[in-house]
């Protein structure tokens, strides 16, 4: 059975694929349809009392609109990404919108501009085509009052989105401009993400701190939205603080130089073949399998507590522990593509070797997260006395 739609199962209901590209609808995505109808149909209710219940389900009506616009705006994203060839892993659609998840592509600040108002500039189409409706038809109260709905709803996503700070679509602006300023993409980031945390200050400050200070009651329904809205924002204008910050330090990713020193042992080795490797500042010592492939690492703990009378007889299989499979990389790596590719492999400890398949060092997960974070780990590898 193929495990590919089992992700998609758990994070929502498949819609169907567009242009190829799967759409799935989050479970989350309830959450506001439910919050939509128990706040909007009330008002709906107060302004046209003939709805009677009526009202609940143009507020219904209302959420899948406003599903449909958010679809659009991804859509947008999507296909003009197509155009560059950037290819799209699926439209999610949920409590804060929807999201495109785009697969590994490479950006130049044009394009990335291009991409991220593709979805404001479909809402603001979209709006504008609501608008000619209005203006050349009456269609009765429900179909006006729905296109009324959907025309500023869109108007609405349009202009909020273009608003210049991460994660909205204008912070992409900001990025780019950056990025073609600096040469860097991650200083950018960090800066369309403070953006986007000034963005979030703005809100609070016009939507909630203005209207108290000027004495006036502050609307439920506009304080809780303001506050979501604002937590959303803010959470992804950190996220991308960090992910600037992140990418700023790839230079620093390399096997080579974050790789202990480290020399390779055939299993067939003894513990006395490894003590005749002892020097001052000995290496680690991987033990390779019969195709020369990294397979253990001594651990420098049991090694030292074989007698030594016993050395001779004690294989170097039996004072090291396990690799994962395949845990070895090429020397060269580095970056985003040596991420990548310890994102793949279990454990926590990688063998380097170079272009002979010689093992030349030792990598451990911590230091490439420190290198990347600045931070280190707690890790659950097997202990060992080495010191790295």
């Amino acid at each position: 059975m193929s495990e590919t739609p089992a992700p998609a199962r758990r994070e929502g209901i498949r819609l169907g694929r567009i242009a190829g590209i799967p759409i799935i609808l989050a479970y989350s995505w309830f959450v506001i349809a439910a919050f939509t109808v128990i706040v909007y149909g009330p008002v709906l209710l107060e302004r046209n009392p003939a709805f009677g219940i009526t009202a609940y389900y143009v507020a219904f009506a209302y959420a899948l609109l406003l599903l449909i616009s958010v679809l659009v705006h991804e859509l947008a994203h999507a296909l003009t990404a197509k155009v560059y060839g950037w290819p799209t892993q699926k439209i999610v659609l949920n409590l804060w919108g929807g999201h495109t998840q785009f697969e590994n592509f490479t950006a130049t600040p044009a394009r990335s501009v291009v991409v991220a108002l593709a979805g404001p500039a479909a809402n603001l189409v979209l709006a504008g085509g609501a608008w000619l409706v209005l203006s050349g038809v009456s269609m009765g109260i429900v179909a006006d009052t729905l296109t009324n709905i959907f025309m500023w709803a869109n108007f609405v996503i349009g202009i909020f989105n273009v608003l210049p700070g991460l994660p909205l679509d204008g912070g992409r602006i900001v990025e780019s401009a950056v990025w073609k300023a600096t040469g860097s993409q991650a200083k950018g980031t960090v800066a369309a993400g403070w953006a986007g945390r000034v963005i979030v200050v703005g809100l609070g400050l016009w939507f909630i701190a203005m209207p108290l200070l000027a004495g006036a009651a502050p609307d439920l329904s506009l304080l809780m939205i303001t506050v979501l809205v604002g937590g959303f924002l803010w959470m992804g204008a950190s996220a991308a603080i960090k992910q600037g910050t992140m990418r700023g330090r790839l230079h620093l990713v390399s096997a080579t130089a974050l790789a202990a020193p480290a020399v390779g042992i055939p299993a067939t080795a003894t513990v006395a073949d490894i003590r005749r490797l002892s020097t001052n500042g000995t290496p680690a010592v991987v033990v390779c399998g019969p195709e020369g492939r990294p397979q253990g690492v001594v651990d420098t703990r049991a090694l030292a507590a074989v007698p030594e009378h016993a050395a001779d007889s004690t294989p170097a299989t039996a004072v090291s522990y396990a690799l994962a499979a395949g845990a070895y990389v090429p020397e060269w790596s580095q970056g985003q593509e040596l991420i990548q590719y310890l994102s793949q492999l279990e454990g926590h400890e990688y063998a380097v070797v170079d272009h002979n398949g010689t093992v030349t060092g030792l990598l451990s997960q911590n230091a490439v997260v420190v290198a990347i974070t600045g931070k280190a780990v707690r890790s659950n590898k097997h202990p060992q006395g080495q010191s790295r």
